[in-house]
């Protein structure tokens, strides 16, 4: 899911576009409860009828694969932790990814020749690239094809307002 804000036009303000993207998780904190509850129960009945009828190693798997996803879902939300914030200012876009582990990378790119270039209709493969003067940095891969497309109108659509021309007021 992402989070885009629009600053253009706001008195005194210096950011043009921030947007900070971060992967979908579609499953809340309440649901991997309720899911883990509910597999944990189905496993430990099937398990206990095999335990009951005299196959009890089998028990043992069916609680191997109830440890078996909670470890995988405990590692996608880890996952979840990292983000991606594109910010338009003055004089610079700065792109920032930061990795689930809390390491940061940083692009910066001069507005005014930056291309945003992204597939229109868009496609399971297409990407948002940002590229300029030789540097590239691709943004927003983990989100669906509609957001990136959606993404790469917003950023384009604040790229076209700063490079207008100031125009002194007429009277």
């Amino acid at each position: 899911m992402s989070t885009v804000q629009d600053t253009v036009g706001m008195p005194g303000s210096a950011v043009h576009f921030d947007a900070i993207l971060h992967p979908n998780r579609s499953l809340s904190r309440g649901g991997f409860y309720i899911l883990m509850s509910l597999v944990a129960a189905i496993s430990a009945t099937i398990g206990g009828f095999f335990y009951l009828s005299g196959a009890w190693p089998i028990f043992g798997f069916y609680g191997l694969d109830v440890v078996v996803l909670y470890f995988a879902f405990r590692q996608n939300y880890r996952r979840a932790r990292m983000y991606e914030q594109v910010r338009l200012t003055e004089g610079a876009l700065i792109v920032e990814k930061v990795d689930h582990r809390g390491g940061r990378r940083s692009w910066q790119f001069q507005p005014y020749w930056l291309r945003v270039n992204m597939d229109d209709p868009p496609r399971h493969e297409s990407q948002v690239t940002l590229t300029s003067h030789g540097q590239a940095v691709i943004v927003g891969s983990f989100l669906s094809p509609e957001e990136r497309l959606d993404f790469a109108r917003a950023l384009r659509a604040a790229l076209d307002r700063q490079r207008q021309p100031v125009r002194p007021p007429v009277f």
